[in-house]
């Protein structure tokens, strides 16, 4: 399996020429903003009949970089993949004339025999709509995946180290020095120690890199580990966690109503607001070690 990591020549910031203004006036400087760019994900696969087909699932909005660890994030935790050994190649989709395409299409290959079931791709569909109409319906279609099956209590999670993550976070993201416009995640285990962490400029796209990392080194489930996110905790990104088998999800920011709902159905821990020494439980607090049951758990 090929898998191209960072694209060469792909730059992760793109300068520009700003002026900065303050109360004592206006200067022209050089400075650096994220860059984004578009990514179709294609996916390669045989159909019943023997019959080969590659057909487009995903166009995303992204920071361009670790392309095959979105792609097979996005699969995974679309439900459409369930394991590494089911692609046999990964990367980007040629021309017509075999060579390399311009970066923008990212192509995974199935090995012949495995059966997709792009019916769970409607789950995509509802949780990007942003359409609380579809919360049900998005809701009904996890729990029918019957992929999540998280330990009630494990892990369980001292308060301090939790607090100490964002810190940890941030002094990872490399390129928000730069720029100030990048989400981030980041996985760690029980104790605190960083896993993994993906910068991009979309919340889901960090988070399918950083899983996608580790689905592509045959690690999940992640039943031990914790998601911090640098923003606000979403539907989508409660249900990427999910299905990846992560029992703690933590955000610097807030969670929506459907997140909640969301990690209380599945017996996931939902943090909010951690930040500044502080954090609020959403759901799932007996896996905290200084909360317990006395107070009312979520």
């Amino acid at each position: 399996m090929r898998s191209p990591g960072d694209p060469t020549g792909f730059g992760r910031s793109t300068a520009c020429n700003v002026l900065r203004v303050t109360a004592e006036g206006m200067t022209a400087r050089a400075d650096a903003v994220a860059t984004e760019e578009p990514l179709e994900i294609q996916l390669g696969f045989e159909k019943r009949g023997g019959l080969r087909v590659m057909k487009s699932v995903s166009i995303t909005m992204r920071t361009p970089g670790h392309d095959a660890e979105l792609a097979a994030g996005f699969l995974f935790t679309e439900g459409i993949l369930r394991d590494r050994s089911q692609i046999r190649e990964i990367g980007p989709a040629p021309t017509v004339d075999g060579r390399a395409a311009n970066g923008h299409t990212i192509r995974v290959t199935l090995h012949d025999g495995v059966e997709v079931d792009l019916r769970t791709m409607e789950r995509h569909f509802y949780t990007t709509s942003s359409c609380g109409v579809c919360g049900k319906t998005s809701l009904d279609a996890l729990h029918v995946t019957g992929r999540i099956a998280l330990a009630p209590a494990e892990p369980v999670l001292d308060l301090p180290t939790v607090l100490r993550l964002p810190q940890v976070l941030r002094e990872a993201q490399t390129v928000f020095d730069q720029t100030g416009g990048l989400h981030a995640a980041g996985l760690f285990d029980a104790t605190g120690a960083l896993l993994g962490v993906h910068e991009d400029v979309g919340r889901h796209n960090a988070v399918d890199k950083v899983l996608g990392a580790q689905f592509l080194a045959g690690r999940t489930p992640l039943s031990g580990c914790v998601l911090l996110v640098s923003g606000r905790a979403s539907f989508e990104l409660v249900q990427k966690t999910l299905m990846a088998g992560v029992p703690v999800l933590a955000a610097v920011g807030a969670p929506s109503s459907l997140a909640v709902e969301l990690a209380r159905q599945f017996g996931a821990t939902l943090l909010g607001f951690v930040r500044d020494g502080r954090l609020n439980v959403y759901a799932g607090a007996q896996r905290l070690r200084t909360i317990g049951c006395a107070v009312v758990c979520p």
